[in-house]
């Protein structure tokens, strides 16, 4: 397909992380967040089209719900039921992929969403919390969204809490193996990274058109493992483009990332 040349940050990112969802097959896709939600719904649309999607309250739906107010006479397609105790059913089983974006990613590829600085019993800020976290991330693929990629985020040492287990030994849960881990990508306002580096190393898979790698290191506080020549994440096609306009027709995704500048950045 030709690529677009007129397209925003937010709408590269969307882009390349409904590609974490491409070859998932008939999976439950959470996207928590607006830029995840909308990957999510445009892999539904375009890569995956066996992939599930709720309406967030209790119906499986054959279409994805555009964000934001809708017009009177609009109709979910709802499918079939999925409530509360089916949902569990199938995070257990495995059949689920969540992206999300968390306030700090360490080395191992462990996040927080819960608390910053301070001590365990009296943190200088709480944020959401671990919530199903620390359970998810053993159960089922997760992925991250972050939009502003800088070494507070992508932090020194261990996150000041641990919401959700990584590829560190030392914090596996009794009877789990690395290969329980499943972190599939990171999609940032910089570039894609996965954790396919040796011994689970991040790694950088693409970077986004005018972004070198150097940018990228410098806003990481760890090393990333670069495999020879980096490609420039695709640019979307008109026709995702058009996908995504529908899915947010109140354009939401432009407030997602600070002054939502220009996809090149070349």
């Amino acid at each position: 397909m030709t690529a677009a040349t007129d397209y925003t940050l937010a709408e590269l990112c969307i882009v390349a992380a409904s590609q974490a969802f491409a070859g998932d097959g008939e999976v439950l896709a959470t996207g928590i967040g607006v830029i995840p939600r909308l990957a999510a719904s445009l892999a539904m649309k375009t890569s995956n089209p066996d992939l599930m999607m709720t309406d967030s309250e209790a119906f499986m739906l054959s279409e994805p719900n555009p964000l934001g107010k809708r017009p009177a006479d609009f109709v979910q397609a709802n499918e079939s039921w999925m409530g509360f105790s089916r949902i569990f059913d199938n995070v257990w089983s495995g059949r689920r992929h969540a992206m999300l974006g968390p306030t700090q990613i360490d080395r191992y590829g462990q996040s927080n969403t819960s608390a910053l600085g301070g001590t365990y019993e009296q943190p200088k800020v709480m944020m959401l919390g671990a919530r199903g976290f620390p359970g998810n991330s053993i159960s089922h693929a997760n992925s991250f969204f972050v939009p502003a990629h800088n070494t507070r985020v992508f932090m020194e040492g261990e996150c000041d809490f641990v919401s959700s287990i990584g590829y560190n030994p030392q914090r596996l849960p009794k009877g789990h193996s690395l290969d329980d881990v499943d972190i599939r990508l990171i999609v940032t306002d910089l570039c894609v990274m996965d954790f396919g580096g040796p011994e689970h190393q991040i790694r950088l898979v693409s970077l986004h058109p005018g972004i070198d790698v150097e940018q990228v290191q410098e806003n990481t506080a760890y090393p990333v493992y670069i495999d020879g020549e980096v490609p420039t994440t695709a640019a979307p096609t008109p026709e995702q483009l058009q996908i995504i306009a529908a899915l947010d027709p109140h354009n939401l995704r432009a407030a997602q990332i600070k002054d939502n500048p220009a996809g090149d950045r070349s």
